[in-house]
């Protein structure tokens, strides 16, 4: 079987990756770079993998992307070369409260990295670059999986450096076959519910949770958005699925709900869900974006301020490329709304474990 090498280890998309690939037999033995920091984390989830998984093989190389060679040995460096056949970059700092200086260096200095070392890959069928549908900024209306148009603004400095590092990519399409996956929000499994850390739409679980002392829980604001969201499992399928069509070479796929609900439907179910009651009543928009400014209400929520850019954000992600890719294979995406119970099983079952709680900027 073809080695797959992968950066990103031991994060959850990756994680789940690595698992998919070994349940579906697409390879027996990948390839994955860690930081020497993420190194105990990192052989505690390959034992995990590998209890699931016998005879299979994870092997480890510490290595960093912001670095030329991306940190690696020369011994490392030759035996990459000569076995890596699918290489997959999803190192990338993904915090919407991110300052500018660090997700540069990461997501477009790094990716940058990734891509030279990409280049000397002498054995590479594809190169699988992991990017956002919200690389559209500030853009709304119908966002096409054929354009990558700068917008006049970014929501925050985790859109504009995945737009960067897209760009970047983007250029080595006549180069190297490549494919550019760009997923709605990442959540948990679908069935499981299991997810490594409590952010994106987690934030308004957060915010339930702990205002669910009230009499009554309302509404945040009055909005006709959708939200675009996609568990890690259908995310991995599709994406597994992609890297061996060789209609998927050269092409940017938008990995997102065809079907998205509206904001204020998805707070009312998840709601209904946590407490068995409906929202009651109205904060206004305004009241909750002022009362975010302030860090002591950020954390008494256990939200950042900079989720409420996506409330009011009207933008539609056209997938239709990914829908004639994925049909072939019978891959499709589960209806957010029907996967909200498992995604609330497992918040309250983890919500008082530190590891899945972000730190509040």
């Amino acid at each position: 079987m073809a080695v797959h090498f992968f950066t990103g280890f031991p994060g959850f998309i990756t994680r789940q990756l690595v698992r998919e690939m070994f349940s579906a037999n697409v390879a027996d033995s990948v390839y994955v770079l860690v930081l020497k920091t993420e190194r105990e984390k990192a052989e505690e989830v390959r034992r995990q993998l590998l209890a699931e998984y016998p005879g299979r093989t994870i092997e480890i190389f510490e290595g960093d992307i912001t670095l030329p060679n991306l940190d690696l040995n020369e011994e490392a460096i030759e035996k990459i070369v000569q076995e890596t056949q699918y290489f997959w970059h999803l190192a990338a700092i993904y915090d919407l409260a991110v300052p500018r200086d660090v997700a540069w260096k990461i997501n477009v200095h790094g990716t940058s990295n990734v891509n030279d070392f990409v280049k000397i890959l002498p054995r590479l069928k594809r190169y699988m670059y992991f990017s956002t549908a919200y690389v559209a900024g500030r853009r709304e209306g119908v966002i096409l999986e054929t354009e990558l148009i700068r917008p006049d603004s970014f929501k925050n400095h985790y859109e504009e450096t995945k737009f960067e590092a897209e760009l970047l990519v983007n250029d080595l399409v006549d180069e190297i076959p490549l494919t550019i996956i760009r997923p709605g929000i990442v959540i948990g499994h679908s069935v499981t519910g299991e997810t490594n850390k409590f952010d994106g739409p987690y934030f308004f679980l957060n915010l339930i949770d702990r205002i669910s002392f009230l009499p009554f829980i309302p509404y945040i604001g009055k909005s006709t958005a959708r939200i675009n969201v996609v568990p890690v499992d259908y995310v991995a399928k599709a994406a597994i699925y992609l890297c061996q069509n060789e209609e998927a070479s050269g092409k940017t796929v938008h990995l997102t709900d065809p079907n998205p609900h509206p904001v204020q439907e998805v707070y009312r179910t998840m709601v209904k869900e946590m407490t068995g009651k409906f929202p009651k009543g109205r904060i206004p928009l305004s009241f909750a974006r002022a009362g975010l400014q302030m860090k002591s209400v950020r954390t008494m929520l256990g939200v950042e301020k900079e989720t409420i850019d996506y409330l009011t954000w009207h933008a539609d992600f056209d997938c239709s490329i990914a829908l004639a890719l994925l049909s072939k294979g019978n891959i499709t995406c589960p209806d957010f709304l029907k996967i909200i119970p498992a995604m609330v099983r497992f918040y309250k079952e983890h919500k008082h474990n530190t590891q899945f709680q972000i730190p509040i900027k």
